[in-house]
């Protein structure tokens, strides 16, 4: 546009003032927006179009420079001013008046950098709204800041007073970090007698660790007290590895220790007393009835399973009468042990041998000796194997019975029924041999058996009306009594079945 020259409208008068004569509309360009401020940048030259506009872009008219303008900004030349005369063909008519009023010469104004908003309200060009010049409130901008410095002053000094009040408030009461959770308070440590808790608590006290060691092996087991004259009860393969001149180190629930010395054992029931002296306050534990042991029965098992005394675990009675045989690493058979035992899914682990088996009173119902192991839980280099929920247990009354003559004697008693048995054969049932052991009969003369009838070759396969299905579980069912007692066994001879009654006699055990 050049110089001395009005803008040209872009569209015909509108006596109606609508955009984009009244104010910007979505269809009027739209220059660049900018910012009004009290003086351009340095350095910053103003387009002349917008040298002198009012709010809806209309161009308004200045007066010539007044005759000692004021000195420029150091680095800042001002744009050139152009006088413009109002141009007839197009007055402002505001709305506020019925006929258009021509417009009046206006004093200079000084350039300014106008802001223009297409989206705001029409205005009236700046000529019409008197006022005073921008940068006039320069004062009140003055005042403004002394009020918000004496605001921030009066924040400061009462941030500063609740600041004191909480440093001391923390000092005081330890901190504002400091947390506490909701807890429930300590309690008598009561607990019912037949809850796992209660029947520990019952039976701990009588529960030992021993410690074993000889001239080439060492071990360690359970065993409980069985009388208040220190005997205990354990495995007999726990007390072995003493031989005849190892030590044995019995250590009380409480932690007081004492030395043990083996009283009586018996490998083929796999039962050992050992007596310790010197200890006062001994607490037996009660030795309970295994005939009334039911399966589904609850059961606690105590002892210390890899050497962690006092431990506890709970299950049930998973099966009765269950014929198992252990040991066996002599060779000669003379360590096997032969037992109708408890079976229990009570977590027994090597440590727990000799510990006792409770029932939901707290009393001894069995004799923990024996676990079933996975395959792959035992070590070719020595490693045990770990619980896989198969534990077995010696019934009580059969260790009661044992306990009593190893006491009295040193010995138990095994009952008999004098027969070598085959045990090669693979048939159902327990076959009696033809030749005894060094050349013997295989039916010892004058014995239970030879008394009773019974042939060599003949295939025992009841015992008290209960199956028979090998030699070995023959012998953990006549084990299972006691020397004098009478049974009826089924046999088979030449194809034909039989029965016969027997007394049992009695051999004294190893």
């Amino acid at each position: 546009m050049a110089s001395g020259q009005p803008m040209k409208p872009l569209h015909e008068p509108d006596e109606y003032s609508t955009p984009p004569y009244g104010g910007p509309g979505p269809w009027a360009p739209a220059p660049p927006v900018q910012r009004p401020v009290p003086t351009p940048a340095h350095g910053t030259s103003v387009p002349p179009q917008y040298t002198g506009t009012n709010g809806a872009g209309i161009p308004a008219p200045l007066a010539a420079a007044p005759s000692a303008p004021a000195a420029p900004a150091p680095g800042f030349t001002p744009p050139p001013h152009t006088s413009q005369q109002p141009n007839p063909q197009h007055p402002q008519q505001p709305q506020s008046q019925a006929a258009p009023a021509p417009l009046q010469p206006q004093p200079a104004q000084p350039t300014q950098w106008l802001q223009y908003d297409p989206w705001g309200a029409p205005r009236q060009p700046l000529t019409t709204n008197p006022g005073p010049p921008l940068g006039s409130d320069t004062g009140r901008k003055k005042q403004r800041r002394g009020s918000v410095l004496i605001g921030a002053v009066l924040l400061a000094l009462v941030a500063g007073g609740i600041g004191g009040g909480i440093g001391a408030y923390v000092e005081r009461n330890g901190g504002l970090t400091r947390i506490e959770l909701p807890q429930a308070g300590r309690d008598s440590g009561g607990r019912a007698p037949d809850s796992v808790a209660g029947i520990a608590a019952s039976a701990l006290p009588s529960v030992v660790t021993l410690h074993v060691s000889g001239t080439g092996e060492s071990g360690t087991g359970t065993g409980f007290v069985l009388d208040k004259s220190g005997h205990i009860l354990t495995n007999n393969h726990v007390v072995a590895p003493a031989g005849s001149s190892g030590d044995i180190t019995v250590t009380f629930s409480g932690g007081e220790t004492a030395r043990g010395e083996i009283v009586g054992k018996d490998s083929g029931y796999d039962l050992a007393v050992v007596k310790v002296t010197g200890v006062s306050g001994l607490k037996p534990l009660p030795l309970g009835n295994s005939d009334n042991v039911q399966v589904g029965d609850p059961v606690v098992a105590i002892g210390a399973p890899f050497d962690l005394s006092n431990t506890v675990t709970s299950g049930i009675i998973s099966a009765k009468d269950r014929p198992i045989t252990a040991g066996g690493e002599k060779g000669d058979g003379s360590d096997i042990s032969y037992v109708d035992a408890l079976q229990t899914d009570a977590p027994i682990n090597p440590g727990n041998s000799g510990g006792p088996l409770v029932d939901g009173k707290a009393q001894v119902i069995g004799i923990n000796s024996a676990i079933r192991a996975a395959d792959s839980g035992s070590s070719g280099e020595g490693g045990q194997a770990g619980s896989i929920g198969l534990g077995f247990a010696i019934p009580i009354n059969q260790g009661k019975r044992v306990a009593e003559e190893l006491i009295a004697t040193g010995r138990a008693t095994h009952p008999v029924i004098g027969v070598t048995l085959d045990m090669k054969y693979t048939g159902d049932g327990a076959r009696v041999g033809t030749k005894g052991a060094d050349g013997n009969p295989a039916v010892t003369p004058g014995g239970p058996g030879a008394k009773a009838g019974i042939r060599p070759g003949d295939v025992i396969t009841e015992v008290d009306g209960r199956r028979v299905h090998s030699g070995e579980e023959l012998i953990v069912k006549i084990r299972a009594h006691r020397p004098g007692d009478r049974l009826d066994l089924g046999l088979t001879r030449g194809g034909k079945d039989l029965s016969i009654s027997l007394t049992l006699g009695s051999a004294t055990g190893t």
